[in-house]
């Protein structure tokens, strides 16, 4: 099912690439973009990644959350690589993922399987999504945020 403008954002709580428990709450009273990506380090999810980490200082107090079924150590590996400085959170189990809807059939090489569709939300302060962008193109995720923000 997929989530809409308006809809409860699905809480969450994950560990990040340091081990540390984040929760969705935890942001509660700002706003948080929560963005989904296929794999760590790979050419895609790199570009999108640092286009977050290069707008950092444009996007006031709203919070960045990265997610992705890697397991913290490829997480942690991934930040030091590019010096990203926002959490990044393993859903190994990839339940959250299927709770916004970004858990899907896809297909490369002509092979089928099971993984991340690129998407992004941003969560107002009061825990509703105020944007969604179901697959976002790598480039445009750090570029949608600065407009979202400018325009609200």
């Amino acid at each position: 099912m997929l989530l809409n403008v308006g809809d409860t954002a699905p809480g969450f709580s994950l560990p990040d690439q340091s081990g540390n428990i984040v929760s969705l709450a935890g942001f509660a009273g700002r706003r948080v973009l929560v963005y989904f990506y296929p794999k760590a380090d790979t050419p895609g999810c790199t570009t999108q990644a640092c286009g977050l980490r290069d707008v950092l200082g444009e996007v006031g107090s709203t919070a960045i959350v990265g997610i992705s079924p890697d397991a913290p150590k490829s997480q942690a590996a991934f930040d030091q690589k590019y010096s990203l400085g926002f959490p990044l959170l393993s859903d190994e189990k990839h339940s959250v993922a299927e709770a916004y809807g970004v858990w899907v059939e896809r297909s490369m090489y002509g092979r089928k399987f099971m993984g991340i569709e690129r998407s992004a939300f941003l969560v107002g302060p009061e825990g509703t999504l105020e944007q969604v962008w179901y697959k976002v193109a790598p480039a445009a995720t750090a570029s949608n945020l600065l407009a979202a923000l400018r325009d609200s």
